[in-house]
């Protein structure tokens, strides 16, 4: 099946999208690093703080995982926006930190900047925007 670049790029970053939800619902924080291009930098959506690099981002989650009463935080993709000319690609979406139970505790909205590396997306930046708390 020969896709549109547009849709491909789509289909791919919204499958990386659904491992990283995946990794972070499991704790799992080895499995986010290869999602992670090695000089990405995430700002937060509370504090803005910045976390830059992807070993740096890596030891953020595993600290997060470790954490008692921890949240597990999920990013719902609304739009994707593929370049014609670079192999890059804009996501716009909404984000929920939930507890244990499954219950809303934050949620906001965020964009991300992903870059297809030889075949793999990984995510450049993300920029979280908080709404709620």
């Amino acid at each position: 099946m020969n896709l549109p670049v547009n849709a491909a790029a789509e289909l791919a970053i919204r499958t990386r999208r659904a491992e990283f939800n995946r990794a972070i619902a499991e704790g799992d924080a080895a499995a986010i690093g290869p999602i992670l291009a090695r000089d990405c930098v995430m700002v937060t959506g509370t504090d803005s703080a910045v976390i830059a690099g992807r070993m740096a981002q890596v030891k953020v989650w595993k600290r997060e995982f470790a954490a008692a009463g921890r949240m597990t935080y999920l990013r719902k993709p609304e739009r994707i926006e593929a370049s014609p000319v670079e192999p890059i690609a804009m996501e716009y979406g909404a984000w929920q930190g939930l507890d244990h139970a499954g219950e809303t505790l934050a949620s906001g909205s965020y964009v991300a900047k992903w870059r297809d590396l030889g075949g793999d997306w990984v995510i450049e930046a993300e920029v979280f925007l908080t709404l709620h708390q």
